[in-house]
């Protein structure tokens, strides 16, 4: 049984927590940067459509969001090691952070491709061959058509990623790895405070994640503020153009007759 629930508890345990906030965050930014990379290289062959390598992304994103995240880390802590023996590889006294960080950026890098396989599909395929037609390149047209109107589309769904990676680090104790929770269970096994270690825990994820949100809605907004400006004056004209429509028929022949006959006793 645990000790009797003392608030104050609290506020002592999340300066004790925060000491191990650096190794969380460096599971999120080197999870997140392999997950980049894995999920651009994995999209590739399902944009243009690449016989046997399409099928080997489709398997690769269907094992990593079909299965658990900690089994995930099972078998990369427990069974990479054997497996590489087999050729030579001995990877018994890697740190344990590299098969974390290893582990969430392939799982993560399956999100990742198909988030980058819609986005760049949903650009106008039109854009695509005018800019063909101007003397534009691929490249020229991926990078400057393509890629600034796709990000703008993955922003959103990459957050919702990069927060879940957040909360997913919290399985990193199981393997040993001292973050956040590991910290916290630590830290209850020690005072019996279980419920106040959980609560202050809890505080410093939701904190971290508030924060992480507002700052991809300001990336966000950047990346869109043309598309808002377009809309923006597309709706002025549309306004401009309705008000023009309703005085001209206003002062149209019909329209003063109707009014006149209206006046009439």
């Amino acid at each position: 049984m645990g000790a009797t629930f003392d608030i104050s508890y609290v506020f002592q345990f999340i300066p004790k927590l925060l000491h191990t906030l650096g190794t969380t965050l460096f599971i999120v930014a080197g999870a997140m940067l392999l997950g980049l990379l894995f999920g651009f290289i994995a999209a590739l062959p399902r944009l243009y459509k690449v016989p046997v390598l399409q099928r080997i992304s489709q398997v690769y994103a269907s094992f990593f969001r079909g299965t658990p995240i900690l089994i995930q880390l099972f078998l990369f802590y427990y069974g990479l090691p054997e497996v590489l023996k087999l050729i030579g590889l001995d990877l018994s006294k890697a740190p344990v952070l590299f098969f974390v960080i290893l582990t969430y950026g392939l799982h993560i890098g399956s999100y990742v491709s198909e988030t980058i396989r819609s986005a760049v599909t949903s650009v106008d395929r039109g854009q695509v061959e005018a800019a063909y037609a101007i003397g534009m390149t691929g490249y020229q047209a991926f990078t400057r058509i393509v890629m600034p109107q796709a990000l703008g589309i993955a922003v959103p769904v990459l957050s919702n990623v990069l927060i879940g990676l957040l909360k997913d680090t919290s399985l990193a104790f199981t393997l040993g790895v001292m973050e956040l929770t590991g910290k916290s269970q630590t830290l209850a096994s020690v005072t019996r405070h279980f419920i106040e270690s959980y609560i202050a825990l809890a505080l410093v994820y939701l904190v971290i994640s508030m924060i992480l949100e507002r700052l991809l809605l300001v990336a966000e907004r950047r990346l869109l503020r043309h598309e808002k400006r377009e809309d923006a004056t597309e709706y002025s004209a549309f306004r401009r153009k309705s008000w023009l429509s309703l005085r001209l028929r206003l002062r149209s022949p019909r329209s003063i007759r109707l009014r006149e006959e209206a006046q009439k006793p």
